[in-house]
């Protein structure tokens, strides 16, 4: 079960403390946006090259999201907390959804990438970035505002690396305004 702490859930899916699902989102992220940008790039020049890295990048999203999904299953099993929040539900629907898109946009371009490109292939891929997007969203919202798998360290050893930043210093060296006084 997940450790509550004053400042957070620490995740049950986790190595050292660092929290797996959190770790391994960026490569969907990474591949599925790809796979949009790789098909305007097709649009834009014709070039065959980028209808077949849009299907590899797909292949490479659907691959990874199944590979984060573990962790973030775990730690919804297993951390009673995150059950009780739609957000939770909400990202776990919506991420759902985006592989199912991502398959569904996988096999418009089987045979011919680049016709799969031009058909359903692009609109596909653009809605599966607006609901990647807002699932990312989701999962910030879990990590930042509801401190599931992301906990503050208040730690000696923590304290090692705590930097107090003088702001009006900082603003007074660099010549700008540091918010007070008349303008």
């Amino acid at each position: 079960m997940g450790r509550f702490h004053r400042y957070g859930v620490e995740s049950t899916a986790a190595i050292a403390g660092h929290p797996l699902h959190h770790m391994l989102v960026v490569f969907p992220i990474a591949f599925l946006i790809g796979a949009l940008a790789t098909d305007i790039a097709f649009v834009s020049t014709a070039n065959p090259f980028w209808a077949e890295a849009s299907y590899w990048l797909l292949i490479a999203g659907i691959v990874m999201a199944l590979v984060a999904a573990l962790p973030g299953l775990i730690d919804f099993v297993t951390i009673d907390r995150v059950r009780t929040l739609w957000i939770s539900w909400t990202h776990m629907i919506a991420n759902l959804v985006v592989v199912a898109l991502a398959l569904v946009n996988m096999g418009v371009r089987l045979g011919d990438p680049a016709a799969g490109v031009q058909g359903w292939g692009i609109w596909l891929s653009a809605v599966q970035t607006v609901l990647l997007l807002f699932s990312g969203w989701l999962g910030g919202e879990m990590a930042y505002r509801y401190r599931i798998g992301a906990i503050e360290d208040d730690s000696p050893k923590a304290e090692q690396f705590h930097v107090e930043v003088d702001r009006a210093g900082v603003a007074g060296a660099s010549g700008r305004r540091t918010g007070t006084g008349r303008l």
